[in-house]
């Protein structure tokens, strides 16, 4: 369900929701504004860049998501990424391939994949996001110490050698303002409880640089020529095939990170309101979203779950807050923007180095350590380091191939496949006369039968059935059933047929029975071999 129209029914847009949306979208756009900024410049983008992307994206997702109370705009998980396309492609690469991946967003939602995007395992998400961290932590020490590194190092270890060996050259003013962040940003709120520490803080360092002017603090406006005091006009991308093909796999990449974080941030937003979000829908708001960002100067765009729990936090009852959000950010570009230029990017360094450990999970990566079983730790482990050393897709696709195969190994696990003596028979059916002659060998199996299972099913019967003339195989308790699996089927009756044995299934599911009707099982094996239940069981003894 769209979430202005859902809000609408609910009448989320009546006067008695006014006050909390309002109060709840003004705090929320003043959280965003450096938090957008920061992002944007860590992204390898313009601050005011920033900007946009809250505006535009937070106010078309508040609209046309999936979830009512989401807050969207540049959040930190994207930064790895976005900073790597910029830095090969440039800004004008990453805004095409934003759109690019808005249009793999609206697809996905449309062919309803908002479903799937959740059996990525913990082990995977808190492994990339952990690895993400620690990359914003350490790509945030440049501008937080003032340093001036050597340029142009291509993998992590060697960037981290880079800044290490430029420490020497800490600037001092600099490293104490960005600590005065730090400190005023964590204990702030202990103060001042309804205002945004990230905003305080920018506010007292910013005031303090401008005041003094300390020489060597690098700003947005030595940095950036200042945030201009106009939103972005609308202008069409420049399309060119052979870019496009370039960016499609960054494209990709955006847009499964946009899915993954959006429909996390809604789950979050779920969990504390007690309400319910439609994943597809909320695609293809992100989707839309990341559309029309670059189309304003934008960038990528997703789910924020930190801004999204502010705004529950402070009231939000509806997309009327998301909204405000994206109004007060209007107000503040148009009013306040010449400000911006005295604000110190070591500020913004520090409060990613709050986003950067609140986003590491460290007491869930830990705990995880811990008390996961081995194998769901080594997942973890692999997931992230590969982040850190490789790259995030490859991480990614890693972690998630090692769950899945982890998962089926655990599957094959759980079938059981067991043979019934005639004791076990007569116990279960409460026929005392049933008599079997010892050629029929009778088998169980419970579980799903998969291509991961279907190597014990042959070494389960291969000794059974060699000296026996009848062959029960009982299927009650299979609810599913692949391609393998029926192939495997095809090579026992083969086997059956040059030992003369005669195969029976019995109690076999419909859904079972009509997958098996197509592949020509069924009608192979005869209509007196498939029966409904053991006690039609009728064999000459």
């Amino acid at each position: 369900m769209i979430a202005y129209l859902e809000a609408k029914r609910a009448g989320l847009f009546k006067k008695p929701h006014w006050a909390n949306n309002l109060l709840a979208g003004i705090i929320v756009g003043i959280v965003a504004l450096p938090l957008a900024m920061a992002f944007a410049i860590a992204s390898g983008a313009k601050p005011e860049q920033g900007i946009y992307t809250a505006i535009v994206a937070g106010g078309i997702s508040s609209l046309l998501g999936g979830s009512r109370l989401q807050i969207s705009g540049p959040t930190g998980a994207f930064i790895v990424i976005l900073a790597g396309i910029t830095a090969e492609y440039g800004i004008a690469g990453l805004q095409m391939a934003t759109l690019m991946a808005g249009f793999i967003l609206l697809m996905m939602g449309l062919v309803r994949f908002g479903a799937v995007i959740k059996y990525i395992p913990d082990p995977v998400i808190v492994g990339f996001t952990s690895g993400i961290a620690i990359i914003i932590w350490v790509g945030q020490w440049k501008d937080f110490f003032g340093l001036n590194p050597t340029l142009g190092a291509a993998h992590f270890h060697e960037k981290v050698w880079d800044l290490i060996v430029a420490f020497p050259s800490v600037h001092l003013q600099t490293t104490l303002l960005a600590l005065l962040t730090l400190l005023i940003v964590i204990y702030s709120p202990r103060v001042f409880k309804r205002i945004p520490s990230p905003l305080i803080a920018m506010v007292v360092v910013t005031a303090i640089q401008a005041s003094f002017n300390f020489k060597g603090v690098a700003t947005i406006g030595s940095a950036f020529g200042g945030i201009p005091q106009s939103l972005p006009e609308f202008e069409f991308l420049p399309i060119r095939f052979s870019q496009v093909l370039q960016l499609i796999g960054p494209a990709f990449t955006i847009a499964l990170l946009g899915a993954i974080e959006s429909l996390l941030s809604a789950v979050v937003a779920d969990s504390m309101t007690n309400t319910k979000h439609d994943s597809n829908q909320e695609l293809i708001g992100q989707g839309v979203a990341n559309i029309f960002s670059p189309l304003f100067g934008g960038f990528a765009s997703t789910g924020a779950i930190a801004r999204t729990a502010t705004n529950i936090r402070n009231g939000a009852t509806g997309p009327l807050a998301g909204i405000v959000h994206t109004i007060t950010l209007v107000f503040i570009v148009l009013v306040f923007a010449p400000l911006a230029a005295h604000i110190p990017l070591c500020t913004l360094s520090a409060i990613l180095f709050i986003v950067a450990y609140n986003m590491s999970e460290m007491h869930r990566f830990s705990h995880m350590v811990r008390t996961a079983p081995k194998a769901d730790v080594v997942v973890l482990i692999i997931t992230f380091l590969l982040t850190i050393l490789t790259d995030l897709v490859l991480a990614v696709n890693i972690g998630v191939m090692l769950a899945a195969l982890l998962f089926m190994k655990r599957m094959s696990e759980a079938v059981s496949i067991k043979q019934q003596s005639i004791e076990e028979l007569i116990q279960e059916t409460g026929n005392k006369s049933l008599i079997l002659p010892d050629n029929v060998a009778i088998f169980t199996m419970e579980g799903p039968f998969f291509f991961g299972v279907t190597e014990r099913l042959m070494i389960a019967l291969e000794t059974a059935h060699t000296h026996a003339d009848i062959l029960v195989l009982r299927m009650e308790n299979v609810p599913i059933i692949d391609a393998t699996g029926l192939q495997t089927f095809w090579d026992l009756m083969k086997k059956c047929e040059r030992n003369h044995t005669r195969l029976i299934l019995c109690q076999v599911r419909p859904n079972i029975l009509e997958k098996m009707e197509r592949a020509g099982i069924a009608q192979k094996m005869g209509e007196e071999n498939i029966i409904r239940h053991i006690h039609m069981l009728n064999v000459p003894v």
